[in-house]
């Protein structure tokens, strides 16, 4: 097992804040971000110049976003750096505030994640001079669909099921003031507009704008500036991990995910079982009954009669998604992986109102981006 340095040295997040998710408008980065940024400073109740470092997860914004948004609150100097990780941007920018007061570098630091939508995505990978078998035909809902038709076979799952995801995840977002998507809908509103097999529009995240802002401190840092203990909740592991080599047929972002995943329990001394609320990467509606059974919260196949008998809704056994997850709160990208973080922080924090999951203390947050990369959290309420 890797070391720990969360074991360590106690790691908290004491501060939240977001922009919330919407469509593409002409609202300035600078806006968006300093937005989050502020809520943050102010919830967790310190000042700009009590922060030690900040990292800004992005992956549209393009080079140099950090200085020119973030010296709207001070000139401080401090150690800025950007973070491109696809969409892990944002849970990859946490995991640097984590390493930073993990290992005794930094006692506060901001992890911001912020996006504009810019007319495409620019993934490298399309330029890396290696063919690919599709040869770029097959866009990533189609992939999904195909996924999900795999799935459907193999466990005897219908549409209507697999559809369930997103009427769940509609519903929490309709109670989200942050999400792009806010209002309630049908099954039958869920399963029209198909795009590609089975998957239709509303069980496709959007990709708009936003920022979400995490600050992360140490023990030391919260008795120093006197800050409330009570609201604090302990990050117990943060882990990443990209690809390897995986067998024929074998689903590399799932198989990735339940490495990464039992690396984290691992660390935190946790079980799946002990998760009571989970922000999971649902960008579409296969992917949650995919990861949640990676992250063995169920067995393979289990997962959509779970989700039909309310066992991942708000009051259920696990929570999942209560913010509305990628499908309902929106996939600005940079900003995604920090919004799961600010969100599990709330819920443990039991500040999460008509969303509340009750009596939650552990949580997690879960992401994947292009590479494969998978970045996984576990936070818990002390």
């Amino acid at each position: 097992m890797s070391r720990n340095l969360l074991s360590e040295r106690a790691t908290y997040v004491v501060g939240i804040g977001l922009h919330p998710y919407q469509r593409r408008s002409a609202t300035t980065y600078v806006t968006l971000g300093l937005t989050a940024a502020r809520q943050a400073l102010a919830d967790a109740g310190i000042a700009w110049t009590d922060v030690d470092a900040a990292y800004t997860g992005t992956a549209l914004l393009g080079m140099g976003a950090s200085r020119i948004m973030l010296s709207r609150l001070g000139s401080t100097g401090i150690p800025m750096t950007q973070v491109e990780n696809a969409s892990a941007s944002g849970s990859s920018a946490v995991a640097q505030a984590c390493l930073d007061v993990a290992s005794g570098r930094s006692d506060v630091v901001l992890a911001l994640g912020v996006d504009k939508p810019r007319g495409g995505l620019g993934a490298a990978p399309g330029s890396a001079g290696i063919e690919n078998l599709e040869g770029g035909t097959v866009v990533p809902f189609t992939h999904f669909a195909l996924l999900a038709s795999e799935y459907m076979t193999a466990h005897g799952i219908t549409a209507e099921q697999v559809a369930r995801v997103a009427l769940k995840n509609h519903r929490n977002g309709a109670n989200n003031p942050n999400a792009q998507r806010q209002k309630q809908r049908t099954l039958d509103e869920i399963l029209s507009e198909p795009i590609s097999g089975s998957m239709t529009r509303l069980q496709c995240c959007p990709v708009g704008e936003g920022s979400a802002a995490v600050i992360v401190a140490s023990g030391d840092a919260i008795d120093r500036l006197g800050l409330d203990r009570s609201r604090a909740v302990r990050i117990l592991s943060s882990t990443t991990r990209t690809e390897r080599l995986y067998g024929p047929g074998e689903g590399i972002d799932a198989a990735l995910t339940a490495e990464t995943a039992a690396l984290a329990f691992d660390q935190a001394s946790i079980a799946p079982t002990d998760i009571d609320v989970l922000e999971v990467h649902d960008a579409f509606s296969i992917e949650e009954l995919l990861y949640t059974e990676a992250l063995g919260l169920c067995q393979p196949g289990e997962a959509a009669s779970l989700v039909e008998s309310g066992a991942f809704d708000l009051g259920g056994r696990c929570a999942v998604s209560p913010s509305g997850g990628l499908l309902a709160m929106g996939h600005p990208i940079g900003p995604t992986g920090t919004g799961q973080v600010a969100e599990i922080t709330r819920q443990l924090r039991g500040e999460a109102g008509i969303r509340q999951q009750p009596h939650a203390r552990t949580g997690l947050a879960h992401m994947v981006g292009i590479g494969a990369v998978c970045v996984v959290h576990v936070l818990q309420k002390q």
